[in-house]
Order: structure tokens, then sequence, then C-alpha cells
């Protein structure tokens, strides 16, 4: 196996460190010459899509690429913002509000944002910051449940791009966070930041992104991460089993996917006599397509035609400050022992911030 060049090693060099909010990915325009790349890139991936290759390749280059790319490109046309996706605006923003976050509570590090499919690409931030002399890196996914399809996808690229690097730095990747308390704690505030100025539904729909049913059946944990998401979420609320439902969207193909549904249950609620909805999508962090087009306008539009009065759409977690701090406590806890801190006091302050034990607390203050 051939090693990839790379910036020579020099002795006594200080090592920095970084974190890389990785999301999903966002075609470079709302065009169908972007949406077929995108599309290309995001449906080669065995970890999405998991059909043997051969039959996937006709079906993917054939009927897809060719077909889907018009209708996508219009739906992202519908969402598109001046200054670009959706997706990668949030996510630039919240990589710039984790930075500032991160250097008020006194750390010295990198933070960037990378996109498994798409730009930034994650194999050429991963290059700069090793040029860039970042020997220590912490990943962090945009998807606070774990899935083989997503999470799973991200270490992927990780390790098939240090296979081929002579010089790989220490790597931390962060797994899941659906039932960090600051991630909890960030969603009801949203909720109830929205519901003191809109007033309450009749129901709330949590609605997650789907995946295949076979994907549990497999083992994947992904499904109960989504309900243990929601019913955190809920009992932080208040709210009884009643008065709250978890569905699941975004169904691809023909086989059965995660149930229940979310067009067909606002649906049903509506024929039901439920007047007002509220949807949110806890499993996004960021407003993207699925969030903006599926849901605030295709859902509501279903729940409306179906006999519903009122519909909202309660936006992701986005640049909230709030979401600003929890992601900086959920990097702290994973960046324990690194020496990103010049103030010993600060170190000790900023672990025991992040819910380290003091006895911990108390070694990382020490001079390293």
């Amino acid at each position: 196996m051939a090693f990839r060049k790379e910036p020579p090693y020099t002795h006594g060099n200080q090592v920095k460190t970084a974190v890389v909010l990785v999301n999903l990915g966002t075609p470079d325009a709302p065009d169908a010459p972007a949406l077929r790349r995108y599309l290309k890139q995001f449906l080669s991936d065995q970890r999405v899509v998991e059909i043997p290759r051969a039959i996937w390749w006709f079906i993917l280059n054939c009927i897809i690429v060719p077909f889907r790319s018009g209708r996508s490109a219009a739906k992202y046309a519908s969402v598109w913002m001046p200054e670009g996706s959706p997706l990668k605006v949030h996510t630039e923003r919240q990589t710039a509000l984790l930075r500032n976050v991160l250097a008020q509570r006194g750390h010295q590090l990198e933070v960037v944002c990378a996109m498994r499919y798409g730009q930034p690409a994650l194999p050429d931030v991963l290059d700069r910051l090793k040029a860039e002399g970042c020997g220590r890196i912490l990943v962090l996914p945009a998807y606070p449940q774990y899935s083989g399809t997503t999470t799973a996808s991200i270490f992927d690229a990780v390790f098939q791009h240090y296979r081929k690097i002579r010089n790989v730095p220490e790597l931390r990747l962060i797994r899941n966070y659906h039932d960090h308390q600051a991630y909890i704690a960030a969603l009801r505030q949203s909720v109830e930041e929205y519901w003191a100025l809109h007033g309450r539904p009749d129901k709330l729909v949590m609605s997650f992104h789907g995946v295949p049913k076979r994907t549990l059946l497999l083992g994947d944990p992904y499904h109960c991460e989504c309900h243990k998401t929601a019913r955190l979420l809920a009992q932080a609320l208040g709210l009884g089993d009643d008065e709250y439902q978890v569905t699941f969207q975004s169904r691809f193909g023909k086989a059965e996917w995660l149930q229940p549904y979310t067009a067909p249950t606002l649906q049903q609620m509506a024929q039901q006599g439920v007047g007002r909805v509220d949807v949110m999508c806890p499993g996004f962090i960021s407003d993207c397509l699925e969030t903006l087009e599926e849901i605030a306008m295709e859902a509501k539009a279903e729940f409306l035609h179906a006999g519903g009065k009122e519909f909202h759409f309660i936006p992701c977690l986005n640049e909230a400050e709030v979401w600003g701090k929890g992601m900086a406590e959920i990097a702290e806890q994973h960046l324990a022992g690194w020496p990103t801190m010049s103030n010993p006091a600060a170190r000790q302050d900023a672990a025991l911030e992040a819910g380290i034990s003091a006895e911990r607390a108390r070694k990382l203050s020490a001079p390293t």
C-alpha cells in the first residue's frame, strides 16, 4: 500500500487540537447537475443503501440520478437561502458558535466543519488540519442518534482517509448524544420558547428521519435512541403519553421502513379531529431540505388537506445560544485529558462544568 505524501515531521512542534463538526452534506447549487453529483456520491455509500453493488449501480445511474435530479433540484430551490443551502449555512453558523463558546471557556483549539458528502469534503478538511499541525482530532457528528447509515459512515470516511497516512493523529469520535442532558435541555427550551409565542398544540409530533426496518432487525440502535430522545424530551416538557407522537419521515423505495410514517400519521390525526399539530424534528440539529420542504411545506399541506385546522413547524436548534453551550458541553466531555487550555484553573472549572468528577478535574488542572 502506497502512503500519501504529507508534511514532514519536526520534533518539538506544538501539537494542536481540533474539533470537526461533520454533517451529512448538500449539493453545491439547486440545479440538476449539482444534484446529479451529490446524489451519486451520497447514494453510492454502501452504509446508506445495502443493496448488491451491481444491481444498485444500474438503479442509481440509469434510473434515480437521471430522473430524480430535476425534481430534487426544484425542492432545494424552494428552500435555498441567499447564502446557500440551509444545511450548510446553519452548520457553518453552528461551527462559529461552538468555536466562540469554547474560546470563551478558555480552550485553545481549531473548530471547523466538514461534510460527509459534498463540500467542504471531510478528507480535505482532515488534510488541512494536519498541515496546520493538528495532532489531536475530535469528530463531532451532527447526528444525535447513532445509526450505521449516518454516524458509522462518518467513521468509515475518517478511518479510510487515515489508512494511507503515515503519521496518524490521535482520534476521538463521538458516537451519540441522544440522551445528553444538554441536548435535551436545548430541545426543551426551543419548544417552550415557541409555545410561549404561539400557544400549545393539541398534539406534538416528533418526526425523525427514517431508515429501513431491516436495519433495526439487524441490530442498529437508531430506533431505540430516537424513542429515548422523545421520551426524555416529553418528560422535560411535562407531556403525557397521549400528548405527543413519534414518527419517521423520508421513506425511500418500496421496502418497509421504521413506522409509523410521518405523513400518513398526520393525515390520520386530522381525520380524527386533531385541530392543531406542532411538528419538530429532533434528529436534525440544522434545518435542511427534510425539515423545511418535507415537513414545513409538504406535511403541512397534507395535514390541512385532510381536515386539520392549524399546523406549526418548530425549527431545529440551528444557532440557538443554548445549543451553542450544549455542543460545547458535549465536546468538552470528550476533550477531557487533552491539553486544550493554557490556564490550569480554567481547565478545572471547565471540567467541572462538563460534569467531570472533582478528582478528575484536579488531575486535568495539573501542569502538562
